[in-house]
């Protein structure tokens, strides 16, 4: 149900070491899997760039593109020069004398994030956005309601987060009954992921638009839904 995420087809951890102490090539699909344009962009909701894995070799691992949009917003890696994995699940970004500018490292259910100093992500996103939702951008008033405009519910999104990670939310009075049934009362962001959650395991998990909106996420099932801000 996260949306979004940035998830790394693994094999042993073994066999990707080899590949990079060596100079094999990876299982061509583990590569084509995790190819692709990413944004890299601060935890804290801070502007990020785009970069594009790709599959050829290239001194250290393997070819990347796009790494000049970088120079602005995280000068570091305009200086990229190839990416790989890092035989632990992980994925690293090299400068040209393979220093390693950055290593990702895969939280299960989560975005590859760095772990050493200012958090960092590499995940995927909508077309023409540069930076992550916070809980602080997203809290205040929405509304649940169907592609054509029916209104569903409002939803009211609190900025405080609590020490397991999720924030209160409060519904209007006058929800439809297939909202209401849920007791949604928590919410939590994940990457561009969006989950409502009720005290009783009820959830629904929604994706986040270029417009910044949500759509509610394909893999829920059921009538397509949005959470559009008021």
């Amino acid at each position: 149900m996260i949306r979004f995420i940035l998830r790394l087809a693994a094999p042993p951890a073994a066999l990707l070491f080899c590949g990079m102490a060596h100079g094999q090539d990876i299982d061509p699909d583990i590569l084509k899997a995790q190819a692709g344009t990413y944004l890299i962009a601060p935890a804290d909701g801070g502007a990020g760039c785009r970069m594009t894995l790709e599959t050829d070799m290239a001194i250290g691992g393997y070819s990347l593109s796009g790494q000049e949009a970088c120079a602005k917003q995280l000068s570091a890696f305009a200086e990229a020069a190839a990416w790989n994995f890092d035989g632990n699940g992980g994925l690293i970004l090299i400068d040209p004398m393979r220093k390693v500018l950055a290593r990702f490292v895969e939280n299960e259910g989560s975005p590859m994030k760095t772990e050493d100093g200012k958090p960092l992500l590499l995940i995927a996103a909508p077309d023409g956005v540069d930076h992550l939702p916070t809980v602080a951008s997203l809290a205040g008033a929405w509304t649940m309601q169907r592609p054509d405009g029916e209104r569903l519910c409002g939803v009211t999104l609190d900025g405080n987060v609590g020490t397991d990670g999720n924030a209160p939310l409060s519904l209007s009075g006058d929800c439809a009954a297939n909202v209401a049934k849920l007791k949604l009362a928590v919410w939590r962001i994940d990457g561009f992921g969006l989950t409502l959650m009720g005290l009783d395991g009820s959830s629904l998990g929604f994706d986040m638009r270029a417009d910044g909106n949500f759509d509610k996420s394909k893999q829920e099932g059921g009538k397509p839904l949005s959470l559009v801000r008021r």
